[in-house]
């Protein structure tokens, strides 16, 4: 029986490089197989972790809760019969829901002879109060839906603030094991030990999940939840954009309904394969653009690699009000991807696509 852990996550948040940790630490010596389910146009994450040694089926432009179900049960089983993983590591697009995906794998677990181990979500303890307003939809689906819970950026933290982000999370999951340590500080044997209890609870919500998967919602959310297809969806309502902590948006979300959403109905993505050759300068002012004005629409996350004018390579991520640049290994072309709400791919073109 092959081992599924589901590491889930909002856009951002740190799920490729604790995924990193995960196969460095906690998973040596497994074969390990891992599905990603991109939401964008152009694949980026795959290659990253290709040069972790890792083989990965990427799903592009879609999300595996609604358009790709089929599809990723066809590659769950593919995986497992080609490769024989003692583990496959699931990694949902930033904007998909948790219990979509878990209710996916727990309807075939029988036939593709696999179990699920972990659903895991990591968050951005910086930025959890402000998603959880904006986008909790989505983003209170993954912390409802896992048995660990893993905080990332806490050593940019003050201790009262991570209190605060704490007692967040456990608002909406008082049950799931909850990681506040710096991962590069905990050995391999920490983190299993968390994901263990983890596992424990999976089987215990394995018949509550059982009993929700017509919608896949595995969680009892203590509202109302209607299951058919018109959700009502819960926590989040369009109509109802807080800007306590603003995201940026200027607009209110407003639908015309009340009705349960699918990534692509809120979320949009923009990407290219681009030859143009970037300064370190003119990426670092394209990111700050990015991530202070709302010159390009909502930018949630913006990744890419791309050649330099000293015919080098780069690779970036952006979050709003964080930014990374580093030095990389060639690839085959430059390819960007950038996802947000109410994108102005016009402007996004005049920038990226010269």
């Amino acid at each position: 029986m092959t081992k599924v852990d589901i590491i889930s996550g909002f856009l951002g948040a740190g799920k490729t490089t604790f995924i990193k940790e995960l196969i460095a630490k906690v998973f040596q010596g497994e074969k390990v197989v891992l599905i990603e389910n991109e939401f964008g146009e152009i694949g980026i994450d795959s290659r990253f972790m290709q040069n972790s040694g890792i083989e990965v089926t990427e799903m592009n432009s879609g999300c595996i809760c609604c358009t790709l179900v089929g599809d990723f049960a066809k590659s769950l089983r593919q995986v497992v019969d080609e490769f024989h993983p003692d583990r496959v590591l699931i990694e949902p697009s930033g904007v998909g829901k948790l219990s979509d995906v878990a209710a996916a794998v727990a309807e075939m677990q029988e036939e593709a002879h696999v179990e699920i181990n972990s659903r895991i979500t990591v968050v951005d303890g910086k930025k959890a109060r402000m998603y959880m307003k904006n986008f909790g939809e989505f983003f209170n689906n993954q912390i409802e839906s896992a048995t660990t819970i893993v905080v990332s950026r806490s050593q940019m933290m003050k201790e009262e603030k991570l209190k605060e982000c704490v007692s967040l999370l456990r608002e909406h999951n008082k049950e799931a094991t909850i990681i506040t340590t710096p991962w590069d500080q905990l050995s391999g044997d920490m983190i299993r030990e968390a994901m263990d209890h983890g596992h424990s609870l999976e089987k215990e919500l394995e018949e509550e999940l059982r009993a929700h998967e017509h919608c896949g919602c595995g969680h009892e959310h203590g509202h109302d939840h209607h299951h058919d297809h018109d959700h009502h969806h819960h926590e989040h309502h369009h109509g109802e954009h807080h800007h306590e902590e603003a995201c940026g948006c200027g607009h209110d979300h407003e639908h015309g309904h009340e009705g349960h959403h699918h990534a692509d109905e809120v979320f949009t993505s923009w990407g290219i394969q681009t030859v143009h050759k970037f300064g370190r300068k003119e990426l670092e002012d394209i990111l700050s653009m990015l991530s202070t004005t709302g010159a390009f629409g909502t930018v949630l996350r913006a990744k890419g690699i791309v050649q330099t004018e000293d015919d080098s390579w780069m690779e970036f991520d952006m979050v709003p009000e964080e930014s990374e640049i580093r030095s990389c290994q060639p690839d085959y072309t430059g390819r960007i991807c950038v996802i947000g709400t109410e994108l102005k791919t016009e402007e996004l073109e005049k920038v990226f696509g010269k």
